[in-house]
C-alpha cells in the first residue's frame, strides 16, 4: 500500500472494507473440507444477510457518488474494473445449487478480498489524491 494516509471522507467506505473481509473469512472458512450441507447452508446464508445488510448499500454509495465523480476525473479504467467487480460479486452471491455452495463461498471469499486490495490500494489511493474536495465531501455524506 501507499504511504499516503486514508483522507477521513473516505474513511467510512474504507472501514467497511474490515467487514468484506470478515465476510470473506468466514467464507472461506465455512467452505472447509469438513463441512456439511447444512453447515455450508448456514453459511451461505449468513454471507448472504452480511452482503444485503454491509456490502450492497456500500456499493450503492461506491456506484452513485464515488465512481461518477472518479469518470470526471479521467479514471475510466479504475471505475470499468470497480463496476465489473461489482458485478462479479452480486452474481456470486445469487442462489447456487446445494452442490455449489463450497465452490461459491471459495469463489466468493476470492472476490471480495481481491476487490477490496483494489479499492484500498488503486481505487481510494486515485480518489483522495485527484478528486476535488466537494466530490470527497459528497462520499462522505452519502456515508453517514
Amino acid at each position: 500500500m501507499s504511504n499516503v494516509k486514508r483522507d477521513p471522507r473516505l474513511q467510512k467506505l474504507s472501514s467497511d472494507h474490515h467487514h468484506a473481509l470478515v465476510l470473506a473469512r468466514h467464507a472461506e472458512r465455512a467452505a472447509g473440507d469438513g463441512a456439511d450441507a447444512h453447515a455450508l447452508g448456514e453459511a451461505w446464508d449468513h454471507v448472504r444477510a452480511g452482503f444485503a445488510v454491509e456490502l450492497a448499500p456500500h456499493f450503492a454509495i461506491e456506484e452513485s457518488v464515488l465512481l461518477p465523480a472518479m469518470r470526471r476525473a479521467d479514471h475510466d479504467a479504475l471505475v470499468d474494473r470497480t463496476l465489473s467487480e461489482h458485478q462479479a460479486i452480486r452474481a456470486c452471491i445469487g442462489d447456487p445449487s446445494p452442490a455449489d455452495v463450497r465452490a461459491s463461498l471459495q469463489l466468493l471469499a476470492r472476490l471480495l478480498t481481491d476487490h477490496v486490495r483494489f479499492e484500498e490500494r488503486e481505487l481510494f489511493e486515485a480518489a483522495q489524491i485527484d478528486l476535488p474536495d466537494a466530490d470527497l465531501d459528497a462520499v462522505d455524506q452519502a456515508g453517514r
